[in-house]
């Protein structure tokens, strides 16, 4: 059995500024690939009691006194997400703390408190006003989630012009008390 060479064609040739704009199209989906806007972090924010995601590099302030409380937060694909916690001084100021959370933010948007979904974060303690819910105000939108875990109150924050739901399903998921 005689071998028979195999034809071989040569590649086409295409025009110089077509192969430079595949090979620029192709860099470019490349890059736009390796630089999320969402750049997810786990953290455990001193005094907080909670390990968390953030999409981005944040800024912690902590304040020990006079009651311990503090805040995390970072903006990334024009949105800003938070944590932030404190302590009150009686288990019946707990209710009242979470929901004026919520009914702060509410006000500090514009926007009338629609009803809230039941809320439950794996280690809190239950509470009727432990909550999630989407707020839009004039120019801005939120999800907020209220929960606590013995006295200290926490507000999970999302706030922009355009939510990311899945980056909101993320970051609430993200979340967990510490023992």
């Amino acid at each position: 059995m005689m071998n028979k060479p195999l034809a071989v064609r040569p590649a086409p040739r295409f025009p110089g500024g077509v192969r430079r704009g595949v090979f620029l199209l192709v860099g470019l989906a490349t890059l736009l690939a390796c630089s999320p806007q969402l750049d997810w972090r786990e953290l455990r924010p001193d005094g907080s009691g909670a390990q968390v995601l953030f999409p981005c590099k944040p800024d912690i302030d902590v304040r020990p006194a006079p009651s311990p409380r503090g805040l995390v937060v970072c903006k990334a694909a024009a949105q800003s997400f938070s944590l932030s916690w404190a302590e009150v001084a009686e288990p019946a100021q707990v209710g009242a703390a979470l929901r004026a959370m919520r009914e702060a933010l509410a006000a500090k948007l514009g926007a009338p408190l629609p009803e809230a979904q039941t809320l439950v974060v794996p280690g809190m303690t239950p509470q009727l006003e432990a909550v999630q819910l989407r707020l839009q105000g004039r120019d801005q939108a939120a999800r907020v989630a209220v929960f606590a875990r013995g006295l200290r109150v926490y507000q999970l924050t999302q706030l922009g012009a355009g939510l990311d739901e899945q980056a909101w399903e993320t970051f609430l998921t993200g979340l967990k008390l510490l023992p």
